[in-house]
């Protein structure tokens, strides 16, 4: 969404914005915890995970530069879904709820805008849903890759460097399967000659035979 927003829209925003720095590690908000504010990342990456029944932690998304969370408590502030951490040292916009509301009405474009990036976020959701049961695991670690890329790939001479900052078993936590076997899908990949693998980030070789193997 931010990077959307004209000029104008922008600018109105901003009196309302303020920032806050976090270190990598630390919590931005907690599952359950009452939630009013949207969030946009200027730098850096956060995740959002979430607990399940017996302990264990999801990864359901990661955020970079220009990307926004928090997005359901402007319209219903209420407890958050999900917990917040920075994965690399990180500086957030944060907009509250009621200045948001105020600026909507007055700006249409920028309710559109806002729309546009929930109606972006439910597409994904149902998208990660359909591949959890119709793609096998080194169909979604490839799609996973691919995502990845989009968001954090820097084009290099011999591929797409894309530092995701995450450790295997975060990886695996995206990807919805055991480490172990996305740790096979990436090895095999690798044997293949589709990717290059490195601490935290991974160099995509060859993406149209991920993108093949990701459908």
């Amino acid at each position: 969404m931010v990077r959307d927003l004209s000029d104008e829209d922008a600018d109105a925003l901003a009196p309302h914005v303020r920032s806050i720095i976090l270190k990598r590690g630390e919590h931005l908000f907690a599952e359950g915890d009452i939630g009013d504010q949207l969030y946009f990342v200027i730098d850096g990456k956060v995740k959002l995970t979430k607990a399940a029944p017996d302990g264990r932690e999801t990864l359901i998304s990661v955020h970079g530069p220009g990307d926004m969370f928090g997005e359901l408590a402007m319209f219903d502030p209420t407890y958050r879904t999900t917990s917040a951490t920075a994965v690399t040292d990180t500086r957030l916009a944060v907009l509250a709820h009621d200045d948001l509301r105020m600026s909507l009405e007055t700006r249409p474009a920028l309710a559109i805008q806002l729309l546009k990036a929930l109606a972006q976020r439910l597409r994904r959701i149902t998208d990660a849903n359909t591949n959890l049961v119709f793609t096998d695991v080194p169909g979604r670690v490839a799609k996973a890759l691919l995502d990845l890329a989009d968001k954090f790939g820097v084009p290099q001479e011999d591929g797409l460097m894309v530092n995701h900052d995450l450790t295997q078993e975060e990886l695996a936590q995206l990807v919805g399967a055991s480490r172990e076997t996305v740790n096979k899908a990436l090895a095999d990949f690798a044997t293949r000659g589709w990717i290059q693998l490195s601490a935290k980030s991974v160099l995509l070789l060859d993406t149209d035979r991920l993108k093949r193997r990701a459908r």
